[in-house]
């Protein structure tokens, strides 16, 4: 197991989505309840109540998709965790931490002009993301030095 000297999550954002989460499990499972009980002469099934009450279990869980991004740094190295998979990043590849202007989350640069977007430090979060970020960039000095 490694011991991770910083573990960075999204702040507003993860907050976001929880809510959205929230709201279209709610949204949906109420409408698939009701709507059996139409006034417009459609018959609606059992069947239909349970697929719109999934659709709003599958969309929910898309949202709570935006709560997974997250930053480790340590002695090991750096994962940055997206959507969708972790990358795994030794420190004599790690060329710095940037936050472009006008984007909305930062991006580990890489050698060769490539980068990893990082979704955890997001322009969203203002003080959070910026301590975030003094603190990476202390760890990659003491790492890379």
């Amino acid at each position: 197991m490694v011991d991770w000297e910083l573990d960075v999550r999204p702040v507003r954002s993860a907050r976001i989505a929880v809510a959205a989460a929230a709201v279209l499990l709610t949204t949906f499972t109420v409408g698939g309840i009701w709507l059996r009980h139409s006034s417009t002469g459609v018959t609606f099934y059992a069947s239909d109540q349970i697929a719109m009450i999934v659709l709003g279990v599958v969309l929910a869980g898309a949202a709570l998709l935006f709560t997974r991004p997250r930053l480790k740094a340590g002695a090991a190295g750096v994962v940055v965790r997206n959507l969708f998979g972790d990358k795994a990043i030794p420190w004599d590849l790690v060329r710095g931490l940037s936050f472009p202007d006008r984007k909305a989350w930062a991006r580990i640069e890489l050698p060769a002009d490539e980068y990893v977007p990082v979704l955890a430090l997001r322009a969203s979060d203002k003080s959070h993301a910026a301590d975030a970020v003094e603190r990476f960039r202390a760890l990659a000095a003491r790492h890379t030095a």
